[in-house]
Order: C-alpha cells, then structure tokens, then sequence
C-alpha cells in the first residue's frame, strides 16, 4: 500500500473530503458510488462498478427489475426453460 501522506479529519457527521487528486487520478465524478471494505486494521475505498450478480462480469450489462445481469447469463437464462 502506498502513502499519499495527505491527512484528513473526519467531520460530526463521519464524512471525510477526499481531495481533488485523487479524484482526477481516480476518476470520481461528483455523485460517483463509492464500495467500501475492510481489511484488518484498514478501510479501502473502491470506485464502485457494476457487475452481474451471477458471473461477475463487467461488460454488456443489462439492468432488469432493479438487478444487473450480463448478456451471456441473460442468453443461458432464457435458454434455460
């Protein structure tokens, strides 16, 4: 892992400002959804991308009924009845 060295407090609200370089570097948009984890005595921020919930995958994404699947689950699923 590596040290930016930038410090930051965390406000009465538990909100902290991530600053504007590791937005640019990051490619955070204002409104971007951001996934946090946990890791032993570590908090990591990830830039959340969607993902089908059976296989993963990352490309050809079909939102259906509030749920994202990929087009290759969507095929094997309608093949399947």
């Amino acid at each position: 892992m590596k040290s930016t060295g930038i410090v930051r407090k965390v406000d009465e609200l538990g909100r902290i400002v991530l600053p504007i370089e590791l937005r640019r570097t990051y490619d955070l948009a204002v409104r971007d959804s951001i996934e946090i984890y946990t890791e032993d005595d570590k908090i990591i921020l990830k830039k959340y991308q969607k993902s089908c919930i059976f296989c993963g995958n990352k490309e050809n994404l079909i939102d259906f009924k509030d749920r994202t699947i990929c087009a290759d689950c969507a095929a094997e699923i309608k093949g399947a009845k």
